[in-house]
């Protein structure tokens, strides 16, 4: 026996018509109604006669519902005397049609059984069926159809509060029509969005979930004449809690400027542990000493600021040395940290050491104090000058390399690591495992931005005079210290060390990575003959644009100078290693989490912005070679060092977060001669 197929391509669809089991022979004539043969009085030879009679049709069609593209059957019998062979005729009405239109055409089989068979994809949309047989005709079959809706998030593990996109697709096209996104959390379903499709029948609407726990989401086509009620596959998010603690802030802002002290700015802030009374400094060159005074000049010149000169002005605790190592100096005019402008003709310039300002001088710091935190016990990471502090701030230690593929050919240097240089392309210098290592390791997005300019300190602390060197994002310096770590090379992430101009933008647009830090340039770094005005004006454009940012609200920033620049300061440093700790220097937290006019008496260093970026980003991991997976033979892990105190002691995170506090970057001081304002930026 062989099936006979006959296809019709008609109203738009493709029907396979199967006769069941017929036989190659069988005639395709149409009998009469049975009626015409009833009252004979041989009404099976009658019917034999006629070719037989159908008494009726049955008909049904599967599935029903279907969803569009299904393969749809419409199958039946014809009842009645010599079914077989008879012509069976498959009729469809689509929506907003006005009648039925024959699509396919087959023969009963023996028993009067056929099979129509809609090819997959084509029965798309609602439509009627009914089934013509010898006059007869079927019931009417009402095909419901339900479109093929798709929902997609792009985040089923989201937290409360983050928006999540929500998109998919409609087919057939409903192009224009509303689509209700619904959510069930416990109840029944709720309507959480409508978007319309577009023309491409496609939607995208955003959401964000109220609260923690785990929805489905689906997305729901209303029942129109074209489709019936359709309902996508439905999705299950898991929602968890906002950040809580210290995950609330997800951009961390290291704002770096240079060679102050802690008593220079801030002895005299009410309530710090400053300039104590009666202190008075000896001064070898009279004989004679120097009390801490007020000093409203611009520009200050400080006093050498390596590491033989931090031991002497701490002198064992007496903190007494700094008029003497001003006037011990190699007496030239250069910003090398072993040189003083100090000489017997310029006796100022010898106790300028000595001089402090107030908050009429530097008012948008003390403002800041004011209005965040101020932290009186921060030191400096190392006991050095510039490029080991640098180093510090990103690494957790200061070293000299002999190879710069060798972790383990690297050795302490406190005062004389490898000297930054050449082109950031070169060779690296750093071998050790910088901070970067980790967060690129956990995707952790970062940058380092610098200032370009010009870098005051000489890149050898031994020079005597030194030209100005330029600085950039591509030319490594003693700020600038990322482009020589090898593991920045390795990872491929020396575009993330930019122009401050990108920074700008990033804050603009809401797009500050995780971890920023900020390089300033000669003229804006507070470093000695840098202006103190030109400082301030420059950090407070930086924290205004911050806090004008749509990250503010999820932002901390620390503000610090990076090393004592030779100033006086009251404060004997703790030991924490050989290496450090160094003198005071200030610090600042500013966020709309931090505590509100807030005085930190813990014992902080710089490595305590490492250890809060890594408990913040890293769920605690350290630059510990024994855990990082990058080994290397640093002396200890400084984030781990029993005295050093934590920042989320600063932040107050059951608070509403506080509005920025924009102040004016050119603001009016006492320092003399009156400062010429520039507002100064590298950014459009």
């Amino acid at each position: 026996m062989r099936r006979r197929r006959v296809v019709a391509m008609l109203a738009g669809i493709a029907f396979v018509a199967v006769g069941a089991l017929l036989a190659s022979g069988s005639s395709g004539h149409s009998i009469p109604n049975w009626r015409l043969c009833r009252h004979s009085a041989h009404p099976t030879l009658c019917c034999q006669q006629h070719g037989g009679c159908a008494l009726r049709i049955t008909a049904d069609a599967t599935p029903n519902p279907s969803t569009a593209g299904d393969a749809v059957t419409v199958r039946g019998r014809v009842i009645g005397v010599g079914e077989r062979g008879v012509a069976v005729v498959l009729w469809q009405q689509l929506p907003g049609a006005r009648g039925f239109t024959s699509v396919a055409t087959t023969t009963a089989g023996p028993g009067g059984g056929y099979m129509f068979v809609g090819a997959r994809g084509t029965v798309d949309t609602n439509r009627a069926w009914f089934v013509l047989s010898g006059g007869q005709r079927s019931r009417t079959l009402h095909q419901r159809v339900r479109a093929l809706v798709t929902l997609t998030a792009s985040s089923t593990r989201p937290t409360a509060g983050d928006p999540v996109t929500l998109s998919g697709t409609v087919n057939p096209s409903q192009a224009g029509q509303h689509i209700r996104i619904e959510a069930m959390a416990g109840g029944g379903w709720y309507q959480i969005a409508m978007p319309a499709l577009d023309a491409h029948s496609d939607f995208t609407t955003g959401y964000a979930f109220p609260q923690a726990g785990t929805f489905r989401l689906r997305a729901v086509l209303p029942s129109d004449p074209r489709n019936s009620r359709s309902v996508s596959l439905p999705v299950r998010a898991t929602v968890a809690r906002g950040p809580t603690g210290i995950h609330k802030i997800q951009h961390v802002v290291i704002i770096m400027q240079e060679n102050r002290s802690f008593d220079e700015y801030f002895g005299t802030y009410p309530g710090a542990d400053g300039i104590p009374a009666g202190v008075c400094v000896p001064d070898p060159s009279t004989g004679t000493c120097i009390a801490p005074y007020h000093d409203p000049q611009d520009l200050n010149y400080g006093g050498p600021h390596g590491a033989s000169n931090a031991t002497a002005d701490i002198d064992g605790g007496k903190m007494d040395g700094f008029v003497a190592q001003a006037e011990q100096g190699k007496n030239c005019s250069s910003t090398d940290p072993n040189c003083s402008p100090c000489t017997r003709a310029s006796q100022s310039q010898c106790i300028d050491v000595m001089g402090y300002h107030d908050g009429a001088d530097i008012p948008n710091y003390w403002d800041y104090a004011r209005n965040y935190v101020l932290q009186d016990q921060m030191f400096e990471s190392d006991a050095s000058w510039s490029l080991p502090e640098h180093l510090y701030l990103v690494s957790g230690w200061s070293a000299y390399c002999t190879d710069p593929n060798n972790p383990y050919s690297c050795t302490n240097a406190p005062e004389n690591p490898n000297t930054p240089g050449a082109a950031r392309s070169a060779t690296p210098l750093y071998a050790w495992t910088d901070l970067t290592y980790l967060l690129h390791k956990y995707g952790v997005s970062w940058g380092y931005y610098v200032f370009q300019g010009s870098e005051p300190d000489c890149e050898n602390p031994q020079d005597v005079t030194c030209a100005p060197v330029k600085q950039g994002p591509k030319t490594p310096g003693i700020w600038n210290p990322l482009p020589h770590f090898t593991d920045v090379h390795q990872d491929g992430q020396l575009n993330n060390i930019q122009t401050l101009s990108n920074f700008y933008t990033a804050a603009k647009n809401g797009t500050l990575p995780s971890v920023s830090w900020i390089a300033p340039n000669g003229t804006v770094s507070e470093h000695p003959p840098g202006l103190v005005s030109a400082g301030q004006t420059y950090v407070t454009g930086l924290i205004n644009a911050i806090m004008q940012s749509p990250d503010w609200d999820s932002t901390a920033i620390f503000l610090n100078w990076d090393d004592w620049g030779g100033f006086y300061d009251s404060v004997d440093p703790p030991s924490v290693d050989v290496n450090g700790y160094g003198l005071r220097t200030p610090g600042l937290v500013i966020s709309p989490y931090a505590r509100q006019g807030y005085i930190d008496h813990q014992i902080l260093s710089q490595d305590a912005y490492n250890k809060f970026i890594e408990d913040d980003f890293l769920g605690g991991l350290r630059l510990d070679p024994a855990t990082d997976g990058r080994p290397d033979p640093r002396p200890d892990v400084r984030e781990d060092a029993s005295i050093l105190g934590n920042l989320v002691t600063d932040f107050d995170f059951s608070q509403t977060p506080r509005p920025p506090m924009i102040l004016p970057v050119c603001p009016h001081t006492e320092l003399v001669p009156t400062p010429t304002c520039h507002a100064a930026s590298d950014h459009p």
